[in-house]
């Protein structure tokens, strides 16, 4: 059996961890599981991090299970939240925990002839037949209020102007009560999860040692930063998702490609699977010439692969040679076969007799969703942010017309470095 907590500390995928944890993983084959917040009908990058932590646990030959928070959904956690979420409907919830579902089966292995397959749980399954006096009775006379109140994201929150709902203040028990739950019917040992998801943990192995005698372990990673201090996995546009209707393989090349070098160097080994030796190599041979930013495009090229696949990975190689390889040259260098062709870019349609007599560029570029208003497309413009079929505009009086249409048909927007939006006309 490897040792999959030296592998994850080399990685720097780990941060805190509880005595024995270490032990027993090497003694036994051990089950264990990562919950999963089903606010949205796909994961994001921020998720990237858990699901990593149950591959590497199934390839060490232990037994990952993946719980869906459809019942903690309805609650919200509130670590590292400055205010309560909205809550959902259950119809929102449903939808929500089955596009997660269908996300974490992609990653996971759950054939069943394996004694470590893979298995997904959704904690309302449970829930749902738990009545209220119930719940306070098997897991609240064994939690006090002292020993909640003492956890860092009650503290906060309880400091805060808004203070904290009984709803959230109760969230840590209901996620203890799922590693109970999990051990006491699923010989469920371990709870891995982020760093901010530390005191909702140890609830967990405190309710099983005082309900049940037992002893269960977890360890969390740190949660993910970017060099600059920015939010990792956020954009201009927003979240980078897992979906590829809602952040397309093209974008989410991009987003890794786009990557600090010193970001790069820490995220190539969180993110992939490649080994030590691999990645010792490819950080010097970056470091003697990083123009080439053959550490980028590594990290870029494997984790488009592991979530989209290689057909989508080529593609999104291919639309960025026909963007970026020939910035400086004339737009007809692209070809109406190259322009068709173009994958993984915003695209939409616009009525032909709109240009006939000219659009101002500021109503044009609102008109096609390129900005939220005037005045953020006015502030691009000034800035130079904004080329049309590659030519950098700054008159902001200017009237997009028939003349701007490539092959009669097209027209070509760039905002920013990297975002393209093509406008067919129709």
């Amino acid at each position: 059996m490897n040792n999959l907590i030296k592998e994850l500390k080399w990685r720097g995928m780990i941060q805190d961890i509880m005595p024995g944890t270490e032990e027993q993983l090497q003694k036994e084959m051990t089950t264990a599981y990562v919950g999963f917040d089903p606010t949205a009908d796909s994961l994001h990058i921020g998720s990237l991090v858990p699901i990593l932590l149950l591959v590497h646990l199934q390839k060490a030959g232990h037994k990952p299970i993946a719980l869906i928070g459809g019942a903690t959904g309805m609650v919200g956690d509130p670590s590292g939240k400055s205010e309560e979420r909205n809550m959902l409907s259950e119809e929102e919830l449903n939808k929500n925990v089955a596009g997660v579902k269908a996300q974490l089966e992609k990653f996971l292995i759950f054939d069943k002839s394996l004694p470590n397959a893979a298995e997904l749980t959704n904690n309302y399954d449970w829930f749902k037949s738990i009545s209220f006096l119930d719940f306070i009775r098997e897991a609240g006379k064994h939690i006090t209020v002292n020993y909640m109140m003492a956890k860092d994201s009650v503290k906060k929150r309880l400091e805060s102007e808004n203070g904290m709902s009984f709803t959230e203040f109760t969230y840590q028990l209901v996620q203890g009560y799922d590693f109970y739950w999990l051990y006491k019917n699923k010989q469920c040992k371990l709870q891995m999860g982020g760093s901010d998801q530390w005191g909702n943990i140890v609830t967990g192995t405190e309710l099983i040692r005082r309900k049940m005698g037992g002893e269960a372990f977890a360890f969390t990673c740190p949660l993910i930063k970017k060099a600059d201090g920015g939010k990792f996995g956020k954009t201009e546009k927003g979240n980078i998702w897992l979906d590829a209707t809602k952040t397309t393989p093209f974008q989410f090349y991009q987003f890794w490609l786009n990557a600090s070098d010193s970001d790069a160097a820490n995220w190539i080994k969180i993110f992939t699977f490649l080994s030590e030796e691999y990645i010792i190599e490819i950080i010097k041979n970056h470091e003697s010439n990083p123009a080439e930013r053959i550490l980028q495009k590594k990290l870029a090229e494997e984790l488009t692969i592991f979530i989209h696949g290689e057909e989508d990975y080529n593609k999104a190689i291919e639309t960025t040679q026909k963007l970026f390889s020939n910035t400086k040259s004339p737009i007809d260098s692209l070809t109406v076969e190259d322009i068709n062709s173009i994958e993984g870019i915003v695209k939409s349609n616009y009525e032909k007799n709109k240009l006939a007599n000219g659009i101002d560029i500021l109503t044009f570029l609102t008109e096609n969703n390129i900005f939220e208003s005037k005045g953020a497309a006015r502030k691009m413009l000034q800035n130079g942010g904004v080329s049309i079929n590659r030519e950098k505009i700054t008159d902001l009086q200017l009237m997009v017309s028939n003349s701007h249409l490539l092959y009669e048909k097209f027209i070509l927007i760039q905002v920013g470095k990297k975002n393209y939006f093509l406008i067919t006309v129709i």
